[in-house]
């Protein structure tokens, strides 16, 4: 008989004579088909309550179908009120604000099969339409990536040039499409111009920041989800600015004026100070000046 045709009372069996044959906890694994953790679970139950014990609790808590868990009423109803407040944002983000805002940890999915109950929701399979092609820059201002970053009460609009490095960071006081468009006004003054930008699915990109994107800027992508290799350069930067500027600090609406001033001079240093080493340790404005923007 091999390991597959064992059933579980029979493997905790075989474990339980294994180990007290000195066999040693990382050989049984193999032996039996079963996952390495698994055996170490099952010596703490036997030793906490003997392999009779262990075994006769073991076979009536597989008796009869579990019962499923249930969220509350209360969760369900801040559920509803995120999607309606945010825009129809997609379960990852209702699962951190759900956190954030009412102290509730419900998973992904399980927020989705509570959507399903009042929404129709699209299809699992048809979730990734065709976006073309992740561009990358060959010149300057070629593909622009943008994002934001979350700084508890107020946020970072952040846009990077693929191509030179160069970056842009808005701050603004509320994510939402408006602030979006505010802060995208900005970075084309900053840019000059832009050819193609990508931004992710978030509600801050779509409605207002969408309508003003599709007159100045020529070709607009959107990021797959959860695919972050499709945002990498962006994502880098976001990076360099928690670690070497704002760090993983949470600021009040109150702190925006001084927090854009800081960051303005980390910028300043960024593009003129900073050695960055795929532009072969170049800083961003000295490989700019050299490409003749």
């Amino acid at each position: 008989m091999t390991h597959s045709q064992l059933d579980s009372i029979t493997r905790i069996k075989i474990c339980n004579s294994l180990l007290n044959n000195g066999v040693s906890p990382e050989g049984i694994p193999e032996q039996l088909g079963i996952h390495r953790a698994t055996v170490y679970r099952w010596m703490k139950k036997i030793k906490q309550k003997g392999i009779n014990k262990f075994v006769r609790d073991y076979e009536q808590a597989k008796k009869g179908r579990r019962q499923p868990r249930k969220t509350d009423p209360l969760t369900k109803i801040y559920i509803f009120k995120i999607r309606e407040e945010y825009h129809n944002c997609c379960g990852e983000k209702i699962k951190y604000l759900l956190q954030r805002n009412y102290g509730k940890s419900v998973s992904v999915a399980t927020i989705y099969h509570i959507l399903g109950q009042r929404f129709v929701l699209r299809s699992k399979w048809k979730k990734y339409a065709k976006r073309g092609f992740v561009r990358k820059g060959v010149k300057p201002r070629e593909v622009i990536q943008t994002d934001t970053v979350d700084f508890g009460d107020i946020f970072a609009f952040t846009a990077v040039d693929t191509f030179t490095k160069e970056a842009s960071v808005v701050m603004k006081s509320e994510l939402t499409s408006q602030a979006g468009k505010e802060a995208l006004v900005e970075q084309l003054k900053q840019f000059n111009h832009i050819d193609h930008i990508q931004r992710d699915g978030g509600h801050e990109f779509k409605l207002h920041w969408q309508d003003y994107a599709v007159k100045h800027i020529p070709s607009i992508r959107t990021a797959r989800p959860y695919k972050k290799n499709e945002q990498a350069f962006i994502e880098r930067f976001n990076g360099i600015l928690r670690k070497e500027c704002l760090g993983y600090a949470t600021y009040k609406q109150q702190d925006l004026n001084k927090i854009q001033t800081k960051v303005n001079e980390f910028l300043n240093y960024y593009h003129l100070k900073r050695p960055h080493l795929s532009l072969n340790m170049k800083t961003p404005a000295e490989f700019a000046a050299q490409c003749r923007i």
